[in-house]
């Protein structure tokens, strides 16, 4: 599965395929095609939430309510992927009894998939923003569009370092989580000196100002992702953002 900008493949070659786990032998073969099948949809799904920020965004700083409004109904098909990775899971661990490292690839890749979710939410709620602000100029559309272009860039790196089980990718896209903090900072400030200068503009300022939050939580969440991978590689717990 290949798609968008920095797509990611969950070829048979990459770390996250490989098959020194922990099932009974005579259930390997059943369990390798039942654990390819959630990687595989974590990508997929994790590609979709990738688009819907791109998209979300692209409608904010156009002010396109009806893009707006595609993101938003975009979103039920999201939260259909994350229920049938649940499901996929839960019969895996019901069927194969997996263990020891097994079962933490099961565990950490459903926290995966819920903050793909999440992310997803966030995306939508972006695009909610779009249709209570309305048309017109929107200030400091250059700063949002620039905090979703690194939120996505950053999801289909973390997405490729889960791929590869690259803790060091993993630490670096945790990393670049700061910029986006920087620029919501700067945004809330200078919008909050705006509704105190304009009172006409709060209204709009205040939807504005919860797209960014939005926005600053899509890093916060990528980073948690980051968290997992770390653990994958490692099996050590690690706060990424402390």
């Amino acid at each position: 599965m290949l798609a968008g900008r920095g797509g990611v493949r969950a070829n048979r070659g990459s770390r996250l395929q490989d098959n020194d786990l922990s099932v009974a032998h005579g259930h390997r073969e059943v369990f390798d095609r039942e654990l390819l099948a959630v990687k595989e949809g974590i990508v997929r799904m994790g590609e979709r939430v990738a688009a819907a920020i791109d998209a979300a965004v692209a409608a904010l700083t156009a002010q396109d309510l009806a893009a707006a409004r595609a993101v938003i109904a975009a979103d039920g098909a999201v939260n259909d992927a994350q229920a049938e990775l649940t499901s996929l899971i839960i019969t895996a661990i019901a069927t194969q009894s997996p263990v020891a490292r097994d079962l933490r690839f099961l565990m950490a890749l459903a926290h995966v998939s819920y903050e793909l979710e999440r992310i997803g939410d966030h995306a939508a709620g972006v695009a909610r923003q779009v249709t209570r602000v309305g048309s017109g100029a929107t200030a400091g559309a250059s700063s949002l569009a620039r905090m979703g272009e690194l939120a996505s860039g950053l999801l289909h790196g973390v997405l490729r370092a889960l791929v590869d089980l690259d803790q060091e990718e993993a630490r670096r896209v945790a990393s670049g989580d700061d910029e986006i903090d920087r620029l919501y900072h700067a945004y809330f400030d200078r919008a909050l000196e705006r509704m105190r200068a304009d009172p006409t503009w709060v209204d709009k300022g205040a939807h504005l100002l919860f797209a960014a939050k939005d926005l600053e939580r899509i890093g916060d969440r990528v980073t948690n992702i980051a968290e997992e991978v770390v653990f994958l590689a490692t099996g050590e717990i690690e706060d990424l953002n402390p």
